[in-house]
């Protein structure tokens, strides 16, 4: 946890209602100034895989994603995904960048590397199963990952009220 301050890893436990397992990085910042998203190790300290390398802990955003999920958005971007080559071909290059970072923050943290197979983040490459780690991924990674920039641009200012926590 190297380069996370105290005050950040208190402001994720409190978003989170627990405390934060495998916390590398903040990874993004809401427009509010706390963490939004997190990187995480791989592997969380007993070492058990944790292949969601970029956490949401937002509570806010995280409901308004939930509600973009229970509108039907998700089956949408199945469909999208399986008719058209071209996002198919942004959502593997996304699919790669992820496995790309988790490959390098294992070797960061002089950890094996998960291995292939092991599940990216949202059901990538082949399927939309999870907006909150697709959205994860853009925020930390912005440009990288189609459908998380289409959920973030569907969301409100979730940040418009102050912080998600004191």
């Amino acid at each position: 946890m190297s380069g996370v301050s105290p005050d950040d890893l208190a402001a994720v436990e409190a978003q989170l209602g627990r405390p934060p397992r495998g916390v590398r990085a903040i990874a993004h910042r809401c427009p509010c100034g706390l963490p939004d998203v997190v990187e995480t190790s791989p592997r969380l300290p007993d070492g058990t895989p944790f292949p969601t390398t970029f956490y949401l802990t937002c509570p806010r955003a995280a409901s308004a994603i939930g509600t973009l999920e229970g509108g039907g958005v998700m089956k949408e971007m199945r469909d999208r995904l399986a008719a058209d080559p071209e996002l198919a071909a942004r959502y593997q290059a996304a699919h790669d960048d992820y496995l790309a970072r988790r490959d390098k923050a294992a070797a960061e943290d002089g950890l094996e590397p998960l291995p292939r197979g092991t599940q990216t983040a949202g059901g990538m490459p082949d399927r939309v199963k999870c907006l909150h780690a697709l959205v994860g991924h853009e925020l930390a990674a912005p440009g990288t990952n189609p459908f998380g920039r289409e959920a973030l641009d569907a969301l409100p200012e979730w940040w418009a009220d102050g912080p998600c926590v004191c």
